[in-house]
């Protein structure tokens, strides 16, 4: 079952007899995979699997849901953060799509908005701590899609929620898209919406009073990932004013491309279906798909191609025949919880060890 007519059927978007049938078969096995979460939460709550805990502290970043929440744009915020306050940091990851002997596209992202923060694959995400502290001496690591590899101890536990679609239908894999019930945010440090732009404010309330039903408390951070501008494969950069509506097309391989398509909608740019296409999550592009690409792009009269900086990195192309090909280059904007986002940081950083020196000013100013 392909990844877009999954998120089709758990939605309701499928009718009709078959797929109703369907949803019956996968909610029997989302009780079994229920179960076993459960049973896999007990034993680190008594102790029978160990969480191992290393000398500089940790921030997890991680989701409730499967699919893309912006955690890439997230870390490199986080990143860059630290780095601000002369603090070594490194990128733990599993490496999740990785080529044997390569990195994946997130990685690749990271290493283009933080070349200065090293990023460590390695699905023993103990090993690599490890070794970001031994060999590269880092004095906090950032663990990516971490809230449920829970083997790594961390100071910190950052949930991440999509607002455009916060709690994954409602239930849990394969029925939903729920990796944990609802009622796992208890472990998480910090939760923060992201997207919040692309939905309303009463929908955006309604979320903050879930989040205190389930958590007892609403006080999350809400953000957005704001355009920046357009990059190529050839570092050349372009302004989104240059782009002209009808004159554009995209696609993308990312956990939630309904938020691409939406994030152009809202730039001014909404697609009809002929000219937006959607690959799997992680897509490793072919010599094959390359050409599909450029088909696609003339028949459509050679149109502007966007697409995003994770498809970007792995296709490594300036153009699609006659069509330029950019990535969507995003930021991180916080719209609410700063100050609560600031407290969480500065309480990790005053963890970090400061090779005998007194460290940067934790200062809130």
């Amino acid at each position: 079952m392909n990844e877009a007519y999954h998120r089709a059927l758990v939605s309701g978007e499928s009718k009709g007899l078959r797929p109703t049938l369907m949803r019956l078969g996968l909610s029997g096995l989302a009780v079994g995979y229920g179960l076993a979460m459960r049973l896999r939460s007990l034993g680190y709550a008594w102790g029978w699997l160990e969480t191992q805990h290393v000398a500089v502290p940790v921030i997890s970043l991680g989701n409730i849901t499967t699919g893309g929440t912006g955690k890439t744009p997230f870390a490199a915020f986080i990143a860059q953060w630290f780095r601000e306050r002369e603090v070594r940091v490194a990128f733990l990851s599993r490496g999740y799509g990785a080529d044997p002997g390569a990195v994946n596209d997130e990685a690749l992202v990271l290493n283009l908005l933080c070349p200065d923060v090293p990023h460590l694959q390695n699905p023993d995400r103990v090993a690599s701590a490890r070794i970001a502290m031994e060999e590269l001496e880092s004095q906090l690591l950032i663990l990516d899609d971490g809230f449920q590899h829970r083997r790594l101890g961390r100071d910190l536990d950052v949930v991440l929620i999509d607002a455009t679609n916060p709690w994954g239908y409602g239930a849990l894999l394969p029925r939903g898209l729920l990796r944990e019930p609802l009622s796992a945010l208890h472990r998480a440090g910090l939760v923060v919406l992201t997207r919040v732009d692309g939905i309303s404010e009463e929908q955006l309330e309604q979320i903050r009073q879930r989040l205190k039903t389930v958590r007892g408390t609403a006080e999350c951070v809400e953000t957005s990932f704001p355009v920046r501008r357009l990059v190529n494969s050839q570092g050349e950069t372009a302004e989104w004013s240059t782009l002209l509506p009808g004159q554009v097309a995209a696609f993308c391989g990312i956990g939630n491309p309904t938020a691409f398509q939406s994030l152009l909608a809202r730039r001014g740019l909404p697609l009809a279906a002929d000219r937006f296409r959607v690959f799997p999550d992680h897509h490793r592009y072919s010599r094959e798909d390359v050409y599909a690409l450029r088909d696609w792009a003339d028949k459509l009269g050679s149109p502007v191609i966007l697409t995003t900086q994770k498809d970007l990195v792995k296709l490594d192309v300036p153009r699609l025949n006659q069509s330029p090909l950019w990535a969507v280059e995003i930021g991180t904007e916080i719209h609410a919880g700063q100050e609560l986002l600031e407290k969480y940081l500065t309480e990790v950083l005053q963890r970090v060890p400061w090779d005998g020196s007194p460290g940067p000013s934790v200062s809130m100013e």
